[in-house]
């Protein structure tokens, strides 16, 4: 089982020559394992940002910066301090 079936809500998309950025939204619940954490049952959410360029029509470069240590907080997970 999956750890975490997510549902992705786009708030803001920006688009310049060949690249794309987007910020989102997920939810999820906590219902398999998930980075060795037993499932839950929470209710999470975490926000996500990428940044895309494109060439030809297919994504050529992706970046990414996701809140996985809010996520990792949410289901209970020991998060590093910074």
């Amino acid at each position: 089982m999956i750890g975490l079936l997510a549902h992705f809500t786009e708030s803001h998309r920006l688009e310049e020559g060949d690249r794309v950025a987007e910020r989102a939204t997920a939810r999820a619940t906590h219902l398999g394992d998930f980075n060795g954490i037993p499932p839950t049952g929470r209710k999470v959410s975490w926000t996500e940002q990428h940044l895309y360029r494109f060439r030809d029509g297919k994504i050529v470069e992706h970046w990414a910066d996701v809140d996985i240590a809010g996520l990792m907080a949410q289901i209970g997970a020991p998060v590093p301090p910074r």
